[in-house]
């Protein structure tokens, strides 16, 4: 999928001047409100974020089905993006294995300035739009994996550049976004736009965005989880036994779904090093 250059010039330049995350904030003096007013008012703010993801429910639909149907023939989610959509995007990816006991390859997050960038700011590494397709290129991306851009503005460079020669290469892309009609959502097969308006501090996108960001997050890798056969029921069965409180979630599910002794289901857990293993071993 491409985007036409005199269409793309005049989409950025009208991002450019009504961004909405970037408008004005519906709340003045913030320095003179007391702790009070300020928990409400960002409290206010906030509610109508899942309001607006639950609208976007028909797009976020299509990407999940996308992401499904290219993981279920072997292929891998990334995740490109920066600054704190960077940092949303590896969250989202370092929780997959522990969750769902799938590899770590499986969902990949990469942000703008590499992993240092996960918990100091990279000066200008979102402005180069060559980079994240180098850094996509070191995973041996192909066309059985999809790529997902994450950008609250949705001009990020870093991101609209990867996206655009992951076009280019046909590879599938997506993106969450909170602008509607921004370039990387046109450079987007599947696009998920929440508008969530103007930020309660002007331009702090880590607050609504990042928030909207995230719910969407958490529907794309749960539903594809599910729909991957990594959940029984409403439950974990191939987390990973990482500590001491998971071991005795797991040890619980065994019993309640065999009679065991807690004791002798424990055993066989750590046997078999997973819920699924231990079940599967008593049919």
């Amino acid at each position: 999928m491409s985007v036409d250059k005199d269409i793309y010039v005049k989409k950025t330049i009208k991002i450019k001047m009504n961004r909405i995350t970037e408008s004005e904030s519906l709340y003045n003096d913030l320095d003179r409100m007391t702790t009070s007013e300020l928990l409400l008012s960002i409290n206010q703010e906030d509610q109508k974020v899942p309001l607006l993801v639950q609208s976007k429910l028909p797009q976020i639909e299509k990407l999940v089905d996308a992401v499904y149907q290219q993981m279920k023939d072997g292929g891998r989610l990334f995740y490109i993006g920066a600054g704190t959509s960077g940092r949303l995007g590896i969250v989202d990816a370092s929780e997959c294995p522990p969750t769902f006991g799938v590899p770590h390859d499986w969902v990949v997050g990469i942000i703008s300035g590499g992993d240092r960038a996960i918990r100091k700011a990279v000066e200008f590494a979102e402005d180069d739009s060559m980079q994240a397709w180098n850094d996509l290129a070191e995973y041996g991306l192909n066309t059985q994996d999809i790529v997902v851009g994450i950008a609250a503005s949705g001009t990020t460079p870093y991101v609209l550049g990867g996206l655009q020669k992951c076009n280019e290469e046909g590879i599938p892309t997506g993106c969450i976004v909170c602008n509607e009609e921004s370039p990387i959502e046109l450079q987007s097969k599947f696009p998920v736009a929440v508008p969530v308006g103007p930020e309660f501090v002007t331009g702090s996108t880590r607050m609504k965005s990042g928030t909207a960001q995230k719910l969407v997050l958490n529907m794309l890798t749960t539903a594809v989880m599910v729909k991957l056969g990594r959940v029984v029921g409403n439950r974990m069965v191939d987390m990973q036994l990482s500590n001491n409180k998971l071991v005795d979630r797991g040890t619980n599910l065994v019993v309640e779904r065999t009679g065991l002794a807690y004791e002798k289901a424990k055993k066989l857990l750590l046997d078999k090093g997973s819920i699924r293993a231990a079940l599967e071993a008593l049919k």
